[in-house]
């Protein structure tokens, strides 16, 4: 697997380790521990563990400048929705943008109802975009968009022997994440709450168990959140990425929206690597005074 890193807005921003352009000396530890801490997929490695979906915002414009914001360098594409409305060259203007900043194509199934349906659509998406990352969606029920465990199974199964390099969209049930993995796929994304909904982590019980007894898997929280904050709480818990779009696109300003997210992920990223404390039932002074002098009513 390649381990070239895609180019992203800050790699151009110093001149052959002389300084960035706003003149602060480029910490070549800090580079080093980035490249030591990336994400590594099938074929790639990224700094960004922000994965951005391109669809409802409010003009292509906008989406341009939301991708840049983001410094994403994984946008999803909802191939369905393509070809039903056309983008009137929106998505190529998006793709361009992203490839700009390293960013590689992750076209999803989503709307796909069974597993024939969406095995079709990943091989349309292949033809066209000229990528086996394929992002599976197979809905079962259209109140909660919840995945079809089955049908889901099923298009893995058939997508992986095909050589696609599927990314399961799922819950965080732990025996039909391990069944995913043993059908082929290299990574799973549970969801967090139901698309759209913006409820953050609902069961975080479940969350945890699936990052606890997958602790070798990228596991990537997909749907379901709504404010950055979430997203840095998924990171703490030593989630590997995060994918979103409503929370983005339905922003006031997608724009900011898209940096806000940006900086809690890897905020959370942070805090994970570095080490949380543990919660205490109870008070832990943290300037203890035992064994020390300390004057009482000086003046």
């Amino acid at each position: 697997m390649s381990e070239a890193f895609p180019a992203t807005p800050n790699d151009h921003d110093h001149d052959h380790g002389a300084g960035a352009r706003d003149g602060t000396p480029i910490d070549a530890d800090a580079d080093a521990d980035a490249h030591a801490d990336a994400l590594r997929l099938p074929g790639q490695a990224l700094r960004s563990r922000f994965f951005l979906g391109s669809a409802g915002y409010p003009s292509p414009q906008v989406l341009d400048q939301a991708i840049r914001a983001s410094g994403t360098q994984v946008l999803t594409v909802g191939l369905k929705r393509t070809l039903r409305a056309g983008d009137n060259g929106a998505i190529a203007q998006a793709l361009a943008t992203a490839q700009a900043q390293g960013a590689r194509l992750l076209p999803n199934t989503a709307g796909c109802r069974s597993a024939r349906e969406a095995v079709q659509l990943a091989q349309m998406a292949r033809e066209l975009y000229g990528t086996a990352w394929i992002k599976l969606e197979v809905i079962g029920d259209d109140h909660t968009l919840q995945p079809d465990p089955f049908e889901l199974l099923s298009a893995a199964t058939e997508l992986a022997r095909d050589g696609f390099t599927v990314f399961p969209y799922c819950t965080e049930d732990l025996i039909l994440c391990r069944r995913l993995l043993d059908a082929g796929c290299p990574l799973l994304m549970p969801w967090g709450a139901p698309i759209g909904s913006g409820q953050g982590l609902l069961n975080l019980h479940g969350l945890r168990t699936l990052r606890e007894r997958l602790p070798d898997t990228v596991l990537v929280i997909d749907a379901g959140l709504g404010a950055p904050s979430q997203a840095a709480r998924a990171m703490e818990l030593g989630f590997d990425a995060v994918l979103l779009n409503s929370a983005v696109a339905q922003a006031r300003d997608p724009v900011a929206m898209a940096a806000a997210f940006r900086d809690a992920v890897s905020a959370g990223r942070t805090a994970f690597r570095a080490g949380l404390m543990a919660p205490q039932d109870v008070a832990v002074a943290s300037t203890p005074v035992s064994g020390h002098a300390f004057l009482l009513g000086a003046d």
